[in-house]
Formats: structure tokens, sequence, C-alpha cells
């Protein structure tokens, strides 16, 4: 059976970007190389801060679509709970 990956990634300009992928560290260095998603160009580096394991891709979809839809504020508390009082 197959793992998905669902990330966040904070690029250098501490900005978010997230995606989902089958080896996530094989897309962070892709990311780092210079050739992620458009998104991620010019914002090297990048590193994960959040990941979440899923096994069917249509899981990790999903997943991906409702992380993308939170706030700033709510993907920040997602990464680091204390952080938001």
């Amino acid at each position: 059976m197959s793992r998905w990956y669902v990330y966040i990634l904070r690029c250098a300009d501490d900005t978010f970007y997230i995606g989902y992928a089958r080896d996530l560290e094989a897309r962070v260095n892709t990311h780092n190389a210079g050739n992620g998603a458009k998104y991620t160009r010019g914002r090297l580096p990048v590193e994960p801060v959040y990941h979440e394991v899923f096994d069917s891709q249509s899981e990790a979809m999903s997943r991906e679509y409702n992380l993308k839809k939170l706030s700033r504020r709510q993907k920040q508390a997602l990464i680091n709970p204390k952080s938001i009082a």
C-alpha cells in the first residue's frame, strides 16, 4: 500500500506552501533545487513544518484542499499550537 503525504512548507520569506506527494523528502529537495511549484520559486530554501500520512491519494487530496482553505493564523496554530494565545 502506498503512502501519501500532505505537507506544509515554510518558505524563506515566511510564506506557506501546501501540497501532497508520495515522497516528502524528494519533494522538499525538488523545491529547494528551484524546481518546485511556481509558488516556491525564488523563495528558497523551504522547510517542512507539518505533515500527515494517508493511505490513498484521494484522502491526501481532500486534506490538502481543506488545509488550503485555512487562514494564515489557523495554519500557524496547526504548526505550533502554543504560539497562538
